[in-house]
């Protein structure tokens, strides 16, 4: 039974997927303790809101048949910057900048103003 995403933010508010069989009248999606809200039901998906959490947590659903396995779910912080370096550079572009900090393994983008730079 897949999740997908996997991960989401530590504040909620992440729509999740949960796809398998026997999944129609889910009554309660957890992850962790917590529950989530269901904004979508069918026999082979349930799709929800996640709750704020942290850490990885077990997500299960509960039908009129049981409560399936765990999944895991992983929240993830907001990206924190700590350092950057060079800090100038030439108009034109194409300076190779550092940013050091936390939550930053999965960031698809940064931006100088409204420029956007891809992560290498």
């Amino acid at each position: 039974m897949p999740i997908s995403p996997n991960q989401g933010s530590t504040g909620g508010g992440t729509t999740v997927t949960i796809t398998g069989t026997n999944l129609g009248g889910a009554t309660a999606v957890r992850f962790g303790t917590k529950t989530a809200t269901i904004t979508a039901n069918t026999p082979t998906s349930v799709t929800v809101t996640s709750p704020s959490g942290t850490g990885t947590v077990p997500v299960t659903v509960t039908t009129p048949g049981g409560t399936s396995n765990p999944l895991s779910f992983f929240y993830v912080g907001a990206p924190f910057k700590s350092s950057l370096g060079p800090v100038s550079g030439a108009t034109a572009g194409g300076n190779t900048v550092t940013i050091n900090g936390s939550g930053l393994t999965t960031a698809t983008a940064v931006h100088f103003g409204a420029a956007t730079a891809t992560p290498t």
